[in-house]
C-alpha cells in the first residue's frame, strides 16, 4: 500500500507527462497550421508554477529529447527549454506571477533565453539562419551587421512566441485549482512535518556563513562542473584527432586514386612539351573528376621534386565548382617551379629519395591546410613524381566549433537537470530532516520553564518520524531516546527539588513558630511581615527599582527567608523577650543582639547546607533589618545603599507590623498612624523607594491586617 509521498509522486509523474505531451500537441499543431510560433514551453512553465523546480526541468528536458525524434535540431535546443523551466520556476517560488510586473518580466526572461541565447546555437552549429525574412530584411537595412540583424530577427519573433505562450499557460493554470498543485509536487519527504506548510521546511537562518544545503549545492556543481569540463576537452581532444584521421584517410584515398591514374613514364615528357602531349588534358580530366569526387579535398596537384624545387605537372583546385574564395585559388602553370613546402623541410632527403613522407599541417598564404603526398613510379620503379592533396582545415575547425556547441548544449541542459535533482534529493533527505530536528531541539533545549513544555518538547520531536533509511534515521532515534531519558531525569530532579524545596521552606517556618512561640507578644508577626516583604519587593519590580538587583531569584529568596528575620530572638531570655514593660537601657542592649546572633545562625546553616544559597538574603534580612538609611540603626550602623536591600525591604515591613499591632506595652496604632509614621521615617530610617511602594500598594496592605487583626 502506498503512503502519502508515493502517492504524490505518482500523480507529480503523471503531471509531468500531461505538461510534456502538452508542449508536443502545441507545438505540433502550431506547425501544421504554419503559425509563426513555437509554443513548445506552454507546459513547462504550467509545470514550473505547480510543481516547482524538478517537474518544471524534467518537462522541459524531455520534450525537446522526445522531440529529437523527429527533428534532430530539438535536442541542441533542450538547454534552453530547461533554462526557462528554472527561471519560470524561480520567478514563481517568489510569486511573481502573482503581479502585472512580475508576468511581463517573465515574458522578458523567456524571449531573452528563446530568442537571445537561442540565436548563437544555430549561429555555431550551421551558420546563420533567419526565421523571418520580413525581419531580417527590416534589421539589415538599418545596417546592423549580420550577426545583429540573426539576435534581433530572433529576439522579435520570440517575443510573440513568449507572450502567447505565458498567457497560455497563465490560462490553463487558472483552469487548475490552487489546492491541487501540491499533488504536483515530488517529495521525498517520508516523515510529517512538525509544522504545516512547506515554508517551515525552508532554512531561513542568516547567522551561518554557508548553510549545508549551499555546501552541498557547490561541492556538487563544482565536481559536475569539473567533470564536465574535463569531458568537453577530451572530447575535443578525440573528436580533433578522429576528424583529423579520418580527413588523411580521404586525402589519402584521393591522392592514391590520383597516382593510379597517371603513368609515371609520362611525366617527365609532359614538362618538356608543356602539356601539349598526348593524354596530358585526358588525364587532367580525370584528376578533377577525382578532385570533385573527392569530400573535403580543396587541391589537388602533381610535383616533380628534386633539388631545385617543386616542378608543377598539374595542379588545381575545386574552383568554382565548390565555391572555394577567389584568394585561396591557387592553379601554377605546368613547368612552374615553387619551392618546396616548408613544412616538409624535415622530409627534404625522404622527398628526393623518392620515399614516402607523413602527412603535415601547414599555415600560409593559401589557407589553413592538411597535406598528403603520395609517391607515383615509372616502369623502373624510381619516383616521377609526388602526388598532392590538401584538405581545409578551416573547415575541420568549423565542425570542431560545431561539434563544440552541439555538446555543450546537450550537456547543459542535463546539468542543469541533474543540478535540480540533486538539490530535490539533498532537501528532502538531508536539509529538511535536519532542519527539523534543529528546529525542535531548540525548541527542548529552551523549554526549560515548566515539565509540561519538556514533555511536548519531547512529543513534538517523535513526531517528526523520519524515515530517510540512513544514519540521518539513526541519529534522529538517538536524539529520541536522549530527549525522553532528559525530560524523565528532568521530571524525577523536579520531583526531588520541590520536595526539597518544601522540607527547607517547613524548616524555616518550624525555626520561625520555635522564636514566635516564645515571644508571646508578636502575633502572627512572621505571617504579616513576609505578606509586606512580598508586597514591596514586586512594587520595586513593577516600578522597575534596582532592576540589576530584584531577580526571579532575589524575590523569592527574600519572600521565603523573610520569616527568619527574628531567628536570633532564640538566644534571647525570656525575661528580656517577654518583659511586659519597657526595657532598661542595659535590657535594650541585650534585645539588640538578636540581629548579630540571627546572623550567626543564618551563616552557620548556610555552611552546613549544601546548596543554601537561599538563606543569604535569610541572613542579611536577621542582622541588618534594625540598620537605619541615614546610619544611625544596629548593630553596625550601616547607611543608604550600603544596607542589603532585603533588609531595608524588612525594615520598613518589620516596623509597619509592629506599630499596627498591640504590644504589653502599647496598644495598636491607627493605619493611618502607622502610615503617618513610615512616611516620617522616608529617608531617614527607610529607603524612600521602599516606603513609595509600599504606600503605593496600600489597599493590599490593608488586606493582610484584615486577614490577621480580627479588630480592625
Amino acid at each position: 500500500m502506498m503512503n502519502n509521498s508515493q502517492k504524490h509522486n505518482l500523480s507529480a509523474l503523471f503531471f509531468c507527462m500531461a505538461c510534456i505531451a502538452l508542449n508536443l500537441l502545441l507545438g505540433a499543431f502550431v506547425s501544421a497550421f504554419g503559425l509563426p510560433l513555437y509554443l513548445d514551453t506552454v507546459g513547462t512553465i504550467v509545470a514550473a508554477a505547480t510543481g516547482g523546480f524538478l517537474p518544471a526541468v524534467i518537462v522541459g528536458f524531455c520534450t525537446n529529447i522526445i522531440k529529437n525524434i523527429y527533428d534532430y535540431t530539438a535536442l541542441y535546443y533542450s538547454v534552453l527549454n530547461v533554462l526557462i523551466a528554472f527561471f519560470a520556476a524561480w520567478l514563481t517560488d517568489r510569486g511573481w506571477l502573482k503581479k502585472k510586473r512580475g508576468i511581463l518580466g517573465l515574458i522578458i526572461v523567456c524571449t531573452l533565453i528563446g530568442g537571445g541565447l537561442g540565436s548563437f546555437i544555430p549561429w555555431f552549429l550551421d551558420g546563420l539562419p533567419y526565421d523571418s525574412e520580413l525581419l531580417s530584411t527590416t534589421f539589415s537595412d538599418m545596417g546592423f551587421s549580420p550577426q545583429t540583424v540573426n539576435v534581433l530577427s530572433n529576439i522579435s519573433q520570440d517575443a510573440l512566441d513568449k507572450t502567447v505562450t505565458v498567457f497560455l499557460a497563465l490560462f490553463i493554470l487558472h483552469l487548475i485549482p490552487q489546492q491541487y498543485y501540491s499533488y504536483f509536487r515530488f517529495t521525498g519527504w517520508m516523515q510529517t512535518p512538525v509544522s504545516a506548510g512547506e515554508d517551515t521546511l525552508k532554512d531561513k537562518s542568516i547567522v551561518r556563513v554557508m548553510s549545508l544545503k549551499a555546501k552541498l549545492i557547490l561541492v556538487f556543481g563544482f565536481s559536475l562542473t569539473t567533470v564536465a569540463v574535463v569531458t568537453v576537452v577530451i572530447s575535443m581532444e578525440v573528436y580533433h584527432k578522429t576528424i583529423i584521421k579520418e580527413h588523411t584517410q580521404i586525402a589519402q584515398a584521393a591522392v592514391e586514386v590520383a597516382a593510379s591514374i597517371l603513368d609515371g613514364d609520362e611525366i617527365d615528357e609532359y614538362l618538356e612539351t608543356g602539356g601539349n602531349t598526348p593524354g596530358y588534358r585526358e588525364t587532367e580530366q580525370l584528376l578533377k573528376t577525382v578532385l570533385y569526387s573527392a569530400t573535403d579535398v580543396l587541391y589537388i596537384y602533381v610535383y616533380k621534386i628534386d633539388e631545385e624545387g617543386s616542378h608543377v605537372v598539374f595542379d588545381f583546385d575545386v574552383g568554382d565548382m565548390k565555391g572555394v574564395d577567389k584568394d585561396k585559388v591557387r592553379a601554377d602553370a605546368i613547368g612552374t617551379v615553387i619551392p618546396i613546402d616548408p613544412g616538409y623541410k624535415n622530409d627534404i632527403p625522404a622527398l628526393l629519395a623518392g620515399e614516402e613522407v607523413d602527412p603535415i599541417v601547414t599555415r600560409d598564404e593559401y589557407g589553413y591546410l592538411l597535406t598528403v603526398y603520395h609517391p607515383v613510379y615509372d616502369s623502373e620503379g624510381k619516383c616521377a613524381c609526388y602526388v598532392g592533396a590538401d584538405i581545409d582545415m578551416e573547415q575541420l575547425a568549423d565542425m570542431e566549433q560545431s561539434f563544440v556547441m552541439e555538446l555543450i548544449c546537450v550537456f547543459m541542459g542535463f546539468l542543469i537537470m541533474m543540478c535540480v535533482f540533486v538539490i530535490w534529493l539533498t532537501e528532502y533527505h538531508i536539509i529538511y530532516p535536519i532542519n527539523e530536528i534543529t528546529k525542535c531541539v531548540d525548541e527542548y533545549s529552551n523549554a526549560t520553564d515548566s515539565q509540561e513544555q519538556l514533555d511536548e518538547g519531547v512529543k513534538k520531536f517523535r513526531g517528526i518520524d523520519i524515515h530517510t533509511g540512513d544514519e540521518l534515521e539513526q541519529l534522529y532515534k538517538a536524539l529520541c531516546k536522549m530527549t525522553l531519558n532528559q525530560a524523565e531525569q528532568m521530571r524525577s530532579i523536579r520531583i526531588l527539588s520541590d520536595s526539597t524545596q518544601k522540607m527547607q521552606e517547613g524548616l524555616i517556618i518550624t525555626m520561625a513558630d520555635m522564636v514566635e512561640n516564645r515571644d508571646s507578644d508578636t502575633g502572627a508577626h512572621i505571617q504579616k511581615t513576609a505578606a509586606y516583604v512580598k508586597i514591596i519587593v514586586e512594587g520595586l519590580k513593577e516600578k522597575g527599582y534596582y532592576a540589576e538587583k530584584i531577580t526571579p531569584e532575589f524575590m523569592s529568596d527574600v519572600v521565603k527567608s523573610a520569616p527568619l528575620h527574628d531567628v536570633g530572638k532564640i538566644n534571647i531570655s525570656d525575661i528580656v523577650l517577654n518583659k511586659p514593660g519597657k526595657l532598661t537601657d542595659e535590657e535594650y542592649e541585650i534585645m539588640k543582639t538578636h540581629t548579630t546572633a540571627g546572623k550567626k545562625i543564618i551563616e552557620k546553616a548556610i555552611a552546613t547546607v549544601e546548596g543554601g544559597s537561599y538563606l543569604k538574603e535569610a541572613r542579611n534580612m536577621a542582622a541588618y533589618h534594625h540598620e537605619r538609611w541615614d546610619g544611625k540603626g544596629y548593630p553596625e550602623g550601616l547607611h543608604g545603599e550600603v544596607i542589603p536591600l532585603s533588609a531595608r525591604i524588612m525594615s520598613v515591613a518589620d516596623v509597619f507590623d509592629a506599630l499596627t499591632s498591640p504590644r504589653v506595652y502599647k496598644p495598636a496604632f491607627p493605619i493611618e498612624k502607622a502610615i503617618s509614621i513610615i512616611e516620617e521615617g522616608k529617608g531617614t530610617q527607610f529607603d524612600p523607594k521602599c516606603v513609595e511602594v509600599f504606600m503605593d500598594n496600600m489597599p493590599e496592605v490593608e488586606k493582610v491586617l484584615k486577614k490577621y487583626n480580627s479588630d480592625m
